[in-house]
């Protein structure tokens, strides 16, 4: 049963096959001898089917066309009942011909809807009983923790002109690790309140002489040429979108950024070129290891005589 369900197409062919192979044997090695007699029994048989009233219009027509290749013209019965003469040499072959015929058209219809059915289908997809969750976006680093040392989240609302918020990053222990926050980086115009189109998001690690920044900016500021180069300088751009994660890396630390709320402002400005209100997550982790202390000003004079 599970190869005709799976395989019904090549079953098909394989009974057309063997079916054009008997009627080549029946018809050419070893053809069946008709005389009229048998043929017009036949024929008459089909035509007292066909005159039933009980039989339906339907079968009434296949029988009637059955008997026409036969004789050439259908249960045309004469007064004594009998049908009318046919060519004796070709009637039982057209006849088997047209048997033969009914049978392709039927094989036909069926290949023809199995294949309709299968392009309808869709391949299953793999599922699984448990999806992997994602680890913290750590920048591909190693040795990190698998739980921020800190989380902090901060939004900002159109009218905060002011708008600076900054955050002291600190071990379990209590010690200063490094600091991160988020402020106004561009507003377009000059009116108030401010229609801030860019915000700055930093990190700083005592570890690290770098301060990293990188500037989120609002669609319209993302892809217009002049604002971006503007902004070049403050740190690497960035398009703004809702749950996007922004990865800041310093030596010994990783910010995850994550944008929780977006709303742009509407008015006379291009839209979506400044926020009416944004709010961003800093999740903050500490590479494990041990790591001396930064000589800052070594470094500095380091890269002064460099």
């Amino acid at each position: 049963m599970d190869m005709i369900q799976q395989r019904p197409v090549g079953l098909v062919i394989s009974f057309l096959v063997g079916l054009a192979l008997g009627l080549v044997y029946a018809w050419s090695i070893a053809p069946v001898e008709w005389t009229f007699d048998n043929a017009q029994s036949l024929a008459n048989a089909v035509c007292s089917i066909a005159a039933d009233p009980g039989t339906a219009p339907a079968d009434r027509a296949i029988y009637e066309n059955m008997v026409r290749a036969y004789n050439g013209q259908g249960c045309g019965f004469d007064a004594t009942g009998v049908p009318p003469a046919a060519d004796q040499g070709g009637g039982s072959s057209s006849l088997v011909l047209f048997l033969f015929l009914i049978v392709l058209i039927v094989a036909a219809v069926v290949v023809w809807r199995r294949r309709s059915a299968l392009a309808g289908e869709v391949p299953d997809t793999p599922r699984y009983a448990e999806v992997p969750e994602a680890g913290p976006m750590v920048g591909g680093s190693e040795g990190m923790a698998t739980v921020p040392i800190a989380r902090f989240r901060t939004t900002y609302v159109l009218g905060h002109d002011t708008y600076d918020d900054s955050f002291s990053i600190e071990n379990s222990n209590g010690d200063f690790l490094g600091e991160c926050g988020v402020s106004i980086a561009e507003s377009l115009g000059t009116e108030a309140p401010k229609n801030v189109t860019a915000f700055e998001v930093w990190l700083f690690d005592k570890n690290d002489i770098r301060t990293i920044t990188k500037v989120i900016m609002s669609d319209h500021a993302f892809f217009d040429d002049a604002l971006k180069a503007k902004l070049a300088p403050k740190g690497e751009p960035v398009l703004a979108r809702e749950s996007e994660t922004i990865v800041l890396e310093t030596a010994t630390l990783i910010i995850n950024a994550e944008v929780t709320e977006l709303i742009y402002g509407t008015g006379t400005l291009p839209p979506q070129s400044f926020f009416e209100r944004f709010t961003i997550e800093l999740s903050a982790w500490s590479k494990e290891g041990d790591f001396e202390e930064l000589d800052l000003q070594a470094r500095a004079d380091e890269l002064m005589n460099y």
